[in-house]
């Protein structure tokens, strides 16, 4: 089939090196533009845009997708389908009905559970213990279209969003070869969503903070759904901010806060308590709770902001 891809970030890559392998024409990909990255703040592509050069394809980076410019490009390659995975953009009618066959969408969850912008975050900080990939068809409500090909995963107690969305990535590359095979064949089956919808909303910088009055299991959640990005954090005795990338809930009791004795850096929470098993400190590099209390120590008793 003749092909447009539209992604951004790392976990779209595996669909688009897929649909290459797969023997389609891929015509042009359509990424988010390049951003301002590290402490010089250097213009870096995107992870699919940067993938998409490697194989020499054309790349287009519109800040929108809505303007005319943007549409009429979409619409001259004449395509028979568009695969989109986390492209970042709303799509507009005219752009859902440019291709022959229409726009399809990898999405990160078992809809209509977490339909937005942060399905795998979310999961995990809502202590679900499954979700799954799902390839649909766009509609212009967000994420309300109908279900082509679904894969359920288990959500393992030790995934954080990183560790999860890497297997959700490459389960879902593995579903387009079979539904563009059924959709080009006029075969493919299209379920409508079910149930009450919930959404997954984007995470902001307030949330990130721990806050531990919570039970030990909601910041295991929580701390495992924000890992690495944007981390959830705490402040430190001296007031310095510590981001946890790792968690789990421990044996253990004491006012909320309250470094325990134990293994590593355990934590009382409102109810039992977790070990911060791999942490960061503000300016340093990521390293296990044992190496990060040789060099800043924390006396059990004291109480964390």
């Amino acid at each position: 089939m003749r092909l447009a891809f539209m992604g951004t970030p790392e976990f779209a890559v595996p669909s688009l090196a897929e649909l290459i392998a797969s023997g389609h024409e891929v015509v042009a990909v359509w990424s988010q533009p390049p951003r301002p990255k590290g402490r010089g703040q250097t213009l870096k592509p995107s992870p699919v845009q940067a993938f998409a050069e490697t194989m020499g394809l054309p790349v287009f980076t519109p800040e929108s997708m809505k303007t005319p410019e943007a549409i009429e490009a979409f619409r001259g390659l004449e395509v028979d389908a568009a695969c989109v995975v986390a492209y970042g953009q709303i799509l507009k009618r005219e752009v859902l009905e440019a291709p022959r066959l229409g726009c399809f969408n990898l999405h990160g969850s078992l809809l209509p559970r977490w339909r937005g912008a942060a399905p795998i975050q979310r999961a995990i900080i809502a202590g679900d213990r499954q979700t799954g990939v799902q390839i649909m068809r766009m509609s212009e409500g967000m994420d309300e279209g109908p279900i082509l090909l679904s894969e359920v995963l288990d959500i393992r107690p030790d995934d954080t969003a990183a560790s999860l969305s890497d297997r959700m990535a490459v389960t879902g590359a593995s579903l387009w070869p079979r539904a563009l095979a059924a959709i080009e064949r006029g075969g493919a089956t299209e379920t409508e969503q079910a149930g009450e919808p919930t959404y997954a909303r984007k995470i902001t910088p307030a949330e990130a903070r721990i806050d531990w009055s919570r039970s030990a299991a909601q910041i295991d959640a929580h701390v495992r759904g924000l890992s690495p990005f944007p981390g959830a954090w705490f402040a430190g005795p001296d007031g310095a901010r510590i981001k946890a990338l790792m968690s789990a809930v421990v044996s253990g009791a004491g006012a909320p806060g309250q470094v325990l004795n134990g293994d590593g850096l355990v934590v009382a929470c409102g109810e039992g308590a977790v070990r911060l098993s791999r942490v960061q400190r503000e300016g340093k590099a990521a390293q296990a709770d044992v190496e990060m209390l040789r060099g800043y120590p924390i006396a059990p008793g004291v109480v964390m902001g």
